[in-house]
């Protein structure tokens, strides 16, 4: 069975390094891939340097399209597909607990929940408009709908791409997986990832953020009317 982690990166040269070695760490992850979108820093070279396969991207794509990008690099030879976020440090060798129930063959795609923050970050706005939105476009009840570090069956990985635009990529997964009738499990961890604060560079963020996810689902509402195309 070939494992292979797929790390979207962007101007991440602080924490990749930590992030990769800890991926290589884990039990049966056969190759680590990080995709560096377009970063102005040395996130690319950290990232090689730490024992990556690393495809650099000459304009920033999006986490979505930095995904893709990945995707085709490793021309669909994944039996199982781990998606990660670059800033995860040491805290990516949870990993494991994400294969374990695929490869165990009780779920097609896994969610890792993470710990509640030690900080609050925005008012939940972007979460619950996910969560809503997965849970009427698809009957799942998502306790965990932005987070981004999930594990996938060919199967699973196969039906739910190619990958959504920007930051509606968790979204579209969810759905397009139960859709499809595949079983999704949410993985209690204790993964940590640099959260974005109450200051203007946070708003902003989740602002974005807000209207992806919006863009997403309305784009998956009309892939329900025409089935059999999944446009990203």
């Amino acid at each position: 069975m070939n494992v292979v982690a797929l790390i979207p990166a962007h101007d991440e040269a602080d924490r990749i390094t930590a992030t990769v070695t800890a991926v290589l760490s884990v039990p049966g992850i056969d190759h680590v891939v990080v995709i560096d979108d377009a970063s102005d820093d040395d996130t690319a070279a950290h990232a090689a340097e730490a024992g990556a396969d690393v495809v650099r991207l000459s304009r920033n794509r999006g986490k979505g399209g930095a995904l893709q990008a990945g995707l085709e690099h490793i021309a669909g030879t994944a039996d199982v597909l781990v998606l990660l976020d670059a800033d995860l440090g040491e805290t990516a060798a949870e990993a494991g607990a994400l294969i374990a129930p695929i490869v165990g063959d009780r779920a097609d795609m896994t969610v890792a929940a993470f710990p509640r923050p030690d900080r609050r970050g925005g008012f939940g706005l972007v979460k619950g408009l996910a969560r809503v939105g997965i849970r009427a476009l698809s009957g799942y009840k998502a306790d965990a709908p932005l987070s981004g570090q999930r594990a996938l069956t060919r199967s699973a990985w196969t039906v739910a791409t190619p990958f959504a635009d920007g930051y509606g990529v968790e979204v579209a997964l969810t759905v397009r997986v139960s859709r499809a009738g595949g079983r999704v499990l949410e993985v209690p961890t204790t993964m940590r990832h640099a959260a974005t604060g109450r200051d203007l560079a946070g708003f902003l963020h989740r602002g974005r953020q807000f209207v992806a996810v919006a863009v997403s689902l309305a784009r998956l509402a009309l892939e329900r009317q025409s089935p059999g195309t999944n446009e990203g």
